[in-house]
């Protein structure tokens, strides 16, 4: 009985496994001419290195612009900062020059530590500004750069030549090569050429 139970039943069957079939190569046709192969296969030989030298230089380019971006950021990343921090310089400035001289010797000792730690501090801040790249222009007895200078008026004198800076009345700041703020100065006119 055993067997024929086991005979009602279908077999399933299972198919061999086929080894995966490797692409064959097409037979050249008879009438191919193997110099126009050869030919063909030099044109495409000749565009791929082509290709290739012009991504390797690509490349090349872009990582150059990558790190001059990187530099000039480590550089002109803190100019707004600076464009703004400079101001307190000026204010401490204005604080310095409303005691004249005069005024300076005839001072209380403690009006003279209050004058001599604002003195510290401008010169602290500045030492700190110049360790980030900011640093002031020297535009007084200069020529008149527009590039670092704003010329709000022109001064008559005819001992120095025409286009001195004469006065400042504001410094000017540079962050690296770049102008952080011009100076603004008085120029002289009328002077002997230069």
């Amino acid at each position: 009985m055993s067997d024929e139970t086991n005979n009602d039943k279908p077999r399933e069957t299972t198919a061999p496994t086929e080894a995966p079939v490797a692409p064959q190569q097409e037979p050249a046709p008879q009438g191919s001419d193997p110099a126009a192969e050869l030919e063909a296969l030099r044109a495409e030989h000749a565009a791929v290195k082509d290709r290739l030298l012009r991504a390797l230089a690509e490349m090349e380019n872009l990582r150059r612009r990558t790190e001059r971006e990187v530099a000039d950021a480590k550089t002109y990343g803190i100019a707004s900062f600076a464009r703004d921090a400079v101001a307190l310089a000026d204010n401490l400035r204005r604080a310095l020059d409303s005691f004249p001289a005069e005024a300076r010797a005839a001072m209380e000792p403690d009006v003279a530590a209050l004058v001599e730690g604002v003195e510290l501090t401008e010169r602290d801040f500045l030492s700190r500004l110049a360790r980030f790249g900011v640093k002031k222009i020297e535009a007084q007895g200069a020529r008149f750069d527009p590039n670092q200078h704003e010329a709000l008026y022109e001064i008559p004198d005819e001992s120095q030549p025409a286009g001195t800076v004469a006065q400042v009345i504001e410094p000017g700041y540079s962050i690296g090569e770049r102008v952080l703020r011009p100076a603004k100065v008085g120029v002289t006119r009328g002077g002997p050429k230069a």
